[in-house]
């Protein structure tokens, strides 16, 4: 695309939205080259981040590691921290000034399920990225009843309904099936709640006075912070979870367990984590907040860049103990373009991690609304809502507008190209229909998708 061309389309969308419409044509029509960058004067230049140990907070590490968060006069210290739960409170309390989250976490923490306030996300961190496993007890009980291929490997993707008879010999020797994933709101929740409702094994509910949420339960769901997911199962106290990498490939390599469903064969390229901040600090920060937002479209691009070239990389730099802190080899197997479910059975899985492409960095609305339809479903959000009120809650904490500004100045600062990012959208994606139970998902009609599941709270449903 030509630069005259790069203009025009430029001044076409500043028009329209009104931001820094005049600084960015003048820099683009430099020599669009980040030496002649539109500078941000921010308000905040001494940063603090938190995260947990998850290859998913890759952005971060590398917008660290390549110098793209002092590009931006901003000078960050990353911190992992214990959980999902302190996390969010100490960026609530302001010891953080942002984190790597649960995309979850911003909606719940807004709508006052668990802790109240408002969280707001300019940023969506990445695609996919997790996996449902069992132990090699359930997998063995398991397998019998999974259909395979000509060559012996099991049909993939491999659906609950073949864990239903395991769960059922649990039942009749007096067991529980437990199974852990990583925080009540996560990702991990809901996918795995999504895959055994699926195939007919109920999950269990919440409610005003219980939140275990294991309310006429089938399986039993509870907490367990990622990298203690292996041992944990390996002790016998779960028989399997739900969780973000490295940690499904950590049971494999150790011979504890078996993955046997990734959230991509769930629902094909599901948003997974995103940046958090509190509305107050983007209120009082938005040069900041728009300087740590270029930061980290840079960091999404450069590890989806050169065909996902840059990925060795990234894995050795994730293995450092101040970031993931697993073995190089852990990393790369899945982060690489594979992924490994029973040992030995690598398979390719191109799209397993995504951090740029198919604009993953953009927080849509519509992606908010498949959370808080979840919430609704499995009664976190206790009583119907409207349509309205789901599209009122996702804009109020997905934040797309900071986002394309932000896009506008790195494409300005010759960093990205226009087509990377998508200046047309209304914010919703177009009706989704890759999942696993082939139900089809339109953000603008959440109710309308909540009354297709045949498990799950419909209209007028409450749990007593």
């Amino acid at each position: 695309m030509s630069k005259k061309l790069i203009r025009q389309n430029l001044f076409s969308l500043t028009k329209q939205a009104g931001l820094f419409g005049a600084a960015i044509l003048m820099a683009v029509g430099m020599a669009h080259s980040p030496s002649h960058a539109v500078e941000l004067d921010v308000e905040k230049s001494d940063l603090r981040f938190g995260f947990i140990k998850l290859t998913d907070m890759a952005p971060l590490a590398i917008a660290y590691e390549k110098g793209y968060f002092e590009d931006e006069g901003l000078f960050v210290t990353l911190e992992p921290q214990a959980n999902w739960k302190v996390l969010l409170d100490r960026v609530i309390t302001g010891e953080l000034d942002g984190a790597h989250m649960l995309a979850g976490q911003p909606l719940a923490a807004t709508i006052g399920f668990g802790t109240k306030a408002h969280i707001v996300t300019p940023f969506s961190m990445d695609l996919n990225g997790n996996g449902i496993t069992v132990s090699n007890e359930v997998w063995d009980m398991k397998k019998e009843y999974v259909p395979r291929q000509e060559d012996g490997r099991p049909v993939h993707p491999i659906k609950a309904d073949y864990l239903k008879p395991v769960i059922e010999k649990f039942k009749d020797d007096g067991k529980a099936f437990n199974m852990g994933m990583v925080f009540p709101v996560s990702s991990h929740n809901y996918e795995l709640r999504y895959w055994l409702a699926a195939g007919g094994i109920h999950p269990g509910y919440y409610s005003k006075t219980d939140v275990s949420g294991q309310i006429q339960a089938d399986a039993y769901l509870s907490v367990t912070p990622p990298p203690q997911m292996p041992t944990t199962m390996e002790a016998g106290t779960i028989s399997g979870y739900c969780v973000g990498e490295p940690w499904n490939q950590q049971a494999v390599i150790k011979g504890i367990g078996v993955p046997v469903i990734t959230d991509y064969e769930i629902w094909k390229n599901n948003p997974e984590k995103v940046f958090g901040i509190t509305a107050e600090f983007a209120k009082e920060n938005p040069k900041t907040t728009l300087a740590l937002t270029k930061a980290l479209i840079r960091g999404s691009r450069w590890l989806d860049a050169n065909e996902d070239g840059n990925r060795v990389e990234a894995v050795k730099i994730l293995s450092n103990p101040g970031y993931v802190g697993a073995d190089p080899e852990v990393i790369a197997a899945s982060m690489t373009g594979t992924f490994e479910y029973e040992k030995g059975d690598i398979r390719p899985a191109p799209d397993f991690n995504v951090f740029y492409r198919y604009f993953a960095t953009y927080p849509y609305y519509s992606d908010a609304i498949w959370y808080l339809s979840q919430m609704r479903r499995w009664g976190q959000i206790t009583e119907d809502k409207s349509d309205e009120w789901y599209a009122d809650v996702a804009k109020s904490v997905y934040r797309p507008d900071i986002y394309l500004e932000a896009a506008k100045l790195v494409i300005a600062d010759g960093n990205a190209e226009l087509e990377e990012f998508p200046w047309d959208t209304d914010g919703y994606r177009a009706p989704q229909n890759e999942f696993i139970d082939n139900l089809t998902f339109d953000g603008h009609t959440p109710n309308a998708y909540l009354a297709g599941f045949e498990i799950g709270l419909k209209a007028g449903e409450q749990v007593q």
